[in-house]
């Protein structure tokens, strides 16, 4: 039986946080919810960590959506526009989303009024100036005038609030990242200039996503000027257990196996 869909409203954006390492209790209800091509492409894995992480990915993915619209997560169907960017197939009402994972953390924003996108990264060393190729001649101005200390999460801070805007406005890589900037100020996360579009700033929203310790992220909607908050949101509250022990990975591996073989 359907339920009524859930309604977020036009002040609020859901975040959504979950690890991609499942417990044991997560598994069937994940693997429920993927769809034939989605299991499919889980078995093409080679490795057997990036594969059980993708199904955590796409099937929290799933189960989430379809507690806002109220059907059955393996019936919910994804498109892509010309950029690549996903969006429900059918959606009535519609139903704004965005998913971003690092280090074995899966990151979901949910929004019923706003195109929205979202970001997390883990800091790790920076082995290349990933700034001066990618970033704005003033994003690369704000580094520079930061101590040399500060430097790595600033970068990760500006990364994640670029890749969170680019991921919301849709356009994907044909929106080159040094056609807008964004602040590094860790206290004000704000969309400065957007090329060809000067009242951009004043329609999008940025905001500092509440990360684990490590970790840094964004996310980006376009509001047309008005003001939002997150509302944090976990699977992990309703569920409980320990790490996916090794043999129910590898049934799992043998059950995707199976699967995609009949296809």
């Amino acid at each position: 039986m359907r339920c009524r869909p859930v309604t977020i409203g036009p002040n609020t954006i859901d975040v959504w946080r979950w690890p991609l390492d499942m417990v044991v209790d997560d598994l069937p209800r994940h693997v429920a919810a993927l769809s034939d091509a989605e299991f499919a492409r889980a078995s093409r894995f080679v490795r057997e960590r990036d594969r059980l992480r993708y199904v955590a990915g796409r099937g929290g993915l799933r189960e989430i959506i379809s507690r806002y619209l109220g059907v059955s997560a393996r019936r919910l169907a994804f498109s892509y526009n010309a950029f690549g960017k996903p969006r429900l197939a059918v959606s009535e009402p519609p139903l704004h989303f965005n998913l971003s994972h690092s280090g074995g953390v899966a990151v979901l924003a949910v929004s019923d009024r706003y195109d929205v996108g979202i970001d997390i990264e883990k800091i790790v060393p920076l082995k290349e100036d990933i700034a001066g190729i990618f970033f704005s001649p003033a994003e690369r101005r704000q580094l520079r005038a930061l101590p040399p200390g500060s430097y790595t999460e600033a970068f990760y801070r500006c990364w994640t609030r670029k890749e969170a805007f680019v991921k919301a406005h849709g356009a994907g890589l044909s929106l080159p990242l040094d056609a807008f900037d964004v602040s590094v100020d860790p206290a004000e996360p704000v969309l400065l200039r957007l090329e060809g579009d000067t009242d951009a700033p004043r329609q999008w929203r940025l905001l500092n996503l509440d990360t684990p310790p490590g970790f840094v992220g964004a996310v980006a909607a376009l509001t047309a000027g008005n003001a939002i908050t997150l509302r944090y949101r976990s699977i992990e509250e309703e569920v409980s257990g320990g790490v996916l022990p090794l043999a129910a990975a590898r049934a799992l591996q043998r059950q995707l196996v199976s699967r995609a073989s009949r296809m």
